[in-house]
């Protein structure tokens, strides 16, 4: 499975993403496409993408941890590594 979630694609991507993925909300693209076409996909993202886009790639691998987290650019959330297992930082509003 992978999860794309972006500040802003260009058009050319996010179209091209529209092929491959279900776009439940603008910017936010899932799919459960296979390891190979996946691997695909990221390099397509990593080539294409602008570091202003704001990307954020999850996707599922077999090796442990079982996922993987790539980011292109500055994101809305950081990530953290936490002994070699990456961790989204959520901020709490009081």
């Amino acid at each position: 499975m992978v999860v794309v979630v972006a500040n802003d694609l260009p058009p050319a991507v996010r179209g091209r993403m529209k092929l491959w993925f279900t776009e439940p909300r603008p910017n936010v693209f899932v799919s459960g496409i296979t390891d190979a076409v996946s691997k695909t996909v990221v390099e397509y993202l990593v080539d294409h993408c602008p570091p202003e886009s704001g990307v954020m790639i999850f996707r599922s691998t077999p090796e442990p941890p079982g996922h993987e987290i790539r980011t292109i650019g500055p994101t809305r959330k950081d990530l953290v590594n936490l002994t070699g297992l990456s961790l989204v930082v959520e901020t709490l509003k009081s």
